[in-house]
């Protein structure tokens, strides 16, 4: 994982910049454009790659539910649809945790890479890519990449010495740094970041011109207000950018790190595992190939801990390359336990797994999508889970579906007509049998795929969601008001009310259902099943066409048979159980592999 800033260190130019004969090497021309395309071609969304030295947790989920619920979006919109995550696997912490387990570090890697892959299944992360930066197509993409910054007269030989933090796998500078005590109460230097201990090294290695680019990267941000969001994280940047950028250290020495990729033509020099995983972004687009298609839509999605490495070294090094720079760059905060940093010393970490299964794998993501919010930390609590799924999944949206579809008010099984009678335009007055609260609800509705779409786009998930589940309280509130239970159905025109009662109500129903499908994929397919909807009319467009009838338009649903009876929507979720079992085991339950010691 790429460094902090070296700022503050010292660098002592060797004087000579490496450069290869250009007939033997790799020459991109540095593009240092800030111009993005205005339209990309194709959508590619990536997850970071995540380090294998401890078990998934509940960060890593977060991260890979918010790009899952952008990749189903964009393709629900039609768009050709990408999505990468995967595991980074090479540095120093690696190799030593690999010895301690007295396993090769391969077999250790591969066997923590298949828990995430575990994990990610689990919670319905429909990745299309899955890279390890141990694979062979990894190993080539970098050494390219290398050798193109190389040929460009952006990398050159020099001696680094300043703190290095080997848990964050971090360059560190002199403010970075502070005192610390270990765990027999000796002073040391920790990171004033994450706590971790530090040390101070020094050795000759390869650095990356870092410093030319502060005045491109200020230029691409200030002409791109969209690139970094939210915007509170664009400004941190932008403030960052306000002072020099030193040149940054790209290799270590073999002698002190094996296990990575070797630097080409140099044997004793190993690059430096962040900018090793940075290219895995490349190299899932078909680096050095067959990448423009999918690199000119690129998107990434990181944790605000390496936004300094995504959003400063990441497009300094494609500037560098003669490479576009990524549409966007989405910024997501952190997960606490009553106000702590998870931990596995303070034995708060939550196992997203066992969350799965406790809470169903929709559950979980509607949790994490409603609650997060990416401009500041979030505190996870279970009790908040059973609230938030049992208010809004089961009580609400699921008594909403019941109503529409029970045999009692639907003793037909099928999408009811409407009476533009009983529910005229509001232009024509309140002459039907709907009110003036109805026709706010239509309007609000009618808007609703807007005001999603908007918030997606601004990673503001939670306030899409906000804004559904306030449109489900209407829509019940729709019910509630006019009692369908209550008329005399042997009436023509109580009949006729009675069926567009239903008919708006379940209008309303399948727009909620196909919106909620990047989030909530398994009960928005229940929903929109229910009501009878295939699967070729559930794109974003079809949550356009809301309530046709009222507009003058055919519905294509309306005397359609309903789909099957799956049972309730969403089980009501009980704390007495989880808390019962808490008790008894001291803590919940996981599986045994989240325990062990990496």
């Amino acid at each position: 994982m790429l460094t902090a800033s070296c700022r503050g260190l010292r660098l002592r130019n060797s004087g000579a910049v490496l450069r290869r004969v250009a007939s033997e090497l790799p020459h991109v021309r540095p593009s240092l454009t800030t111009k993005r395309l205005s339209q990309a071609p194709a959508y590619y969304v990536t997850t970071p790659i995540f380090y294998v030295n401890a078990a998934p947790h509940l960060g890593h989920v977060h991260s890979a539910v918010i790009a899952d619920c952008l990749y189903r979006y964009r393709t629900l919109q039609g768009l050709g649809c990408r999505f990468a995550t995967g595991t980074d696997e090479h540095g120093l912490k690696i190799q030593q945790a690999a010895a301690a387990a007295g396993k090769d570090p391969l077999d250790f890697c591969t066997e923590v890479s298949s828990r995430f892959k575990e994990v990610f299944r689990s919670c319905s992360v429909s990745y299309t890519d899955y890279v390890r930066t141990t694979e062979d197509r990894h190993r080539r993409a970098v050494e390219h990449f290398w050798t193109v910054l190389l040929n460009n007269g952006f990398i050159y030989k020099g001696s680094y010495e300043g703190w290095y933090s080997t848990p964050d796998e971090s360059f560190l500078t002199p403010t970075q740094v502070t005192e610390g005590t270990d765990s027999l109460g000796r002073e040391i230097k920790v990171s004033t970041e994450s706590g971790h201990k530090v040390e101070w090294m020094k050795e000759d290695n390869y650095l990356f011109r870092l410093s030319d680019f502060r005045t491109e990267l200020q230029d691409w941000l200030k002409a791109n207000p969209k690139a970094i969001q939210p915007e509170k994280f664009y400004h941190l940047v932008l403030q960052w950018l306000e002072n020099d950028l030193p040149d940054l250290s790209v290799s270590r020495q073999r002698s002190r790190l094996q296990w990575g990729i070797p630097v080409p033509r140099d044997p004793e020099q190993t690059i430096y595992v962040w900018l090793d995983a940075l290219v895995n972004y490349l190299t899932v687009a078909g680096y050095p190939e067959k990448h423009s298609q999918w690199w000119s839509g690129v998107h990434h999605v990181v944790g605000k801990d390496i936004l300094k490495f995504h959003a400063i070294y990441w497009p300094a090094f494609l500037l560098a390359a003669g490479l576009p720079l990524p549409q966007a760059i989405y910024v997501h905060s952190h997960w606490t336990v009553q106000g702590k940093k998870m931990s596995k010393s303070l034995g708060n970490v939550i196992d997203p797994l066992e969350r799965s299964h406790t809470f169903t794998v929709d559950g979980l993501r509607y949790f994490l999508l409603r609650q997060g919010v990416p401009d500041t930390d979030c505190d996870y609590d279970d009790d908040k889970v059973v609230k938030l799924c049992n208010s809004e999944l089961a009580d609400s949206l699921g008594g909403l579906l019941n109503r529409c579809t029970a045999p009692s008010l639907n003793p037909e099984q099928v999408y009811p007509q409407f009476c533009d009678t009983s529910f005229p335009k509001v232009s024509e007055g309140l002459s039907g049998r709907a009110v003036l609260e109805d026709h706010k609800m239509v309007r609000a509705v009618s808007e609703l795929p807007a005001v999603v779409m908007e918030n997606f786009e601004n990673l503001h998930v939670y306030k899409a969601l906000e804004a559904i589940s306030r449109c489900v309280r209407l829509t019940n509130g729709f019910i509630q008001r006019h009692a369908p239970w209550k008329l005399n159905c042997s009436e023509p025109k109580d009949r006729l009310w009675h069926e567009t009662i239903l008919h708006v109500s379940m209008e309303c129903l399948r727009v909620y259902g196909i919106l909620l499908q990047p989030v909530v994929p398994g009960l928005a397919d229940k929903i929109l099943s229910r009501l009878g909807v295939r699967p070729n009319e559930r794109s974003w467009d079809h949550a356009l066409d809301f309530l046709s009838k009222h507009e003058g338009r055919d519905c294509p649903y309306e005397g359609r048979a309903l789909g099957p009876d799956t049972g309730v929507l969403f089980n009501r979720l009980e704390r007495n159980k989880l808390r019962a079992h808490s008790k008894k085991t001291g803590k919940p339950p996981r599986p045994q592999w989240f325990d062990k010691i990496l």
